[in-house]
C-alpha cells in the first residue's frame, strides 16, 4: 500500500525561494528568472525546476467539492458588459435545493483567470448556502487556458480599465440573479482582493467585501465605501502590505465598518490550498470569519 507523502509547507523552502516565486506569479520575473534565481538553493539533488514544480498549484489534490457534487447545481452564464469587453462569462454554483432566496457572493480570482481552484471556492460557498458567481476576466481572450503560465501571459494583455468594468457588470448581474435575495457580497484573492477593494468604492449596493491580501483602492475613493469589510493580510507580503497604512487611515476617516486581520507567520496566498504557501490554521480562521461576515450582513 502506498504511503502518502507529507504535505510540503512554506517552511520547506528558503525565504528567498518563496520571494522569487511571489515575483514569478505576479509577473515580476519570468520562468527563466525564477530558475536562475533559485539555482543556488537547489541542493540535495533537487533542481530549480523541481522547486518550481513543488511550489506550483496542485488543483486535483486540493479539490474539496467535486464539480459533480449532487448537492449543487452549477452552470456557465454570459451577460452584457457595455462599458467593458462587451460580454462576461461566469461560473455559477448554488445549492441544488433552497427553501427561499439566497444571498449572492461574487468570487474574484487571482491573476490567472478562473482556474479550477476558484471554481472550487465557488462550490464551497454554495455548500454553505450561498449563490456564488465567479467571473473569468480572461473570457475576452478565450478564457482560462488550463495552464497557469499561459494564463499569466494572457492576463498581462488585458485592458485593465475594461476588465474592471467587467467586474462592475458582474456585480450588477450577481445582485439580480434569479434565486438571489438581492443582497451581494464579494470575496477575492490577491488580484481579486484588489478588485473587491475597488468594487467596494464602485458598487454602493455591495453589502460586504472580503479582500484576501488585496491592493488598496485609491485613497480618494474610499469615502464611497458603504460595505462592511473584512481585510485579510498575510504576514510576509511586503508588496501588498505597503498599501495598508494609507488605506487604514482613509477607512477610519470615512467611518467605514471594517476589520483588518494579519495572520502571523503566513505567506501571500496562504488561503490557497493548492500550493505549499497554504497555512491551514490561518486559512480556516480567515474563512470562518468570511462566512460569519456574509451570514451576518447578507441574510434576512
Amino acid at each position: 500500500m502506498p504511503i502518502d507523502k507529507p504535505r510540503l509547507t512554506a517552511d520547506d523552502f528558503a525565504p528567498e525561494v518563496l520571494s522569487l516565486f511571489d515575483k514569478y506569479v505576479h509577473g515580476g520575473i519570468d520562468r527563466r528568472g525564477f530558475l536562475d534565481g533559485a539555482a543556488k538553493f537547489a541542493v540535495g539533488g533537487i533542481s530549480a525546476a523541481a522547486l518550481l514544480e513543488a511550489l506550483s498549484p496542485k488543483f486535483a489534490q486540493a479539490q474539496q467539492v467535486p464539480p459533480t457534487d449532487t448537492r449543487l447545481r452549477t452552470e456557465r452564464v454570459e451577460f452584457a458588459s457595455p462599458q467593458g469587453y462587451g460580454k462576461v462569462r461566469a461560473y455559477v454554483a448554488r445549492p441544488a435545493t433552497a427553501s427561499g432566496p439566497l444571498p449572492v457572493v461574487l468570487v474574484v480570482h487571482e491573476n490567472r483567470g478562473l482556474n479550477p481552484h476558484i471554481e472550487d471556492i465557488a462550490r464551497r460557498l454554495a455548500l454553505d448556502n450561498f449563490i456564488a458567481v465567479a467571473p473569468d476576466a480572461l473570457f475576452p481572450l478565450g478564457g482560462y487556458p488550463g495552464d497557469e503560465d499561459k494564463a499569466r501571459e494572457l492576463f498581462s494583455k488585458l485592458d485593465q480599465a475594461k476588465t474592471q468594468e467587467d467586474f462592475v457588470a458582474a456585480a450588477a448581474f450577481a445582485k439580480g440573479i434569479a434565486g438571489g435575495n438581492g443582497k451581494l457580497g464579494a470575496v477575492g484573492f490577491c488580484y481579486g482582493g484588489g478588485v473587491v477593494n475597488l468594487l467596494a468604492t464602485r458598487v454602493p449596493d455591495l453589502g460586504a467585501g472580503v479582500p484576501f491580501y488585496g491592493i488598496a483602492p485609491p485613497a480618494d475613493k474610499v469615502a464611497g465605501i458603504k460595505a462592511s469589510l473584512l481585510l485579510v493580510y498575510a504576514d510576509t507580503d511586503e508588496r501588498v502590505n505597503a498599501s495598508w497604512p494609507a488605506y487604514e487611515t482613509a477607512l477610519k476617516a470615512a467611518n467605514v465598518k471594517f476589520e483588518a486581520v494579519k495572520y502571523p507567520g503566513t505567506q501571500h496566498g496562504f488561503n490557497n490550498d493548492t500550493t505549499p504557501r497554504y497555512d491551514e490554521a490561518a486559512a480556516k480562521q480567515a474563512w470562518a470569519r468570511t462566512l460569519a461576515l456574509f451570514n451576518r450582513t447578507l441574510r434576512g
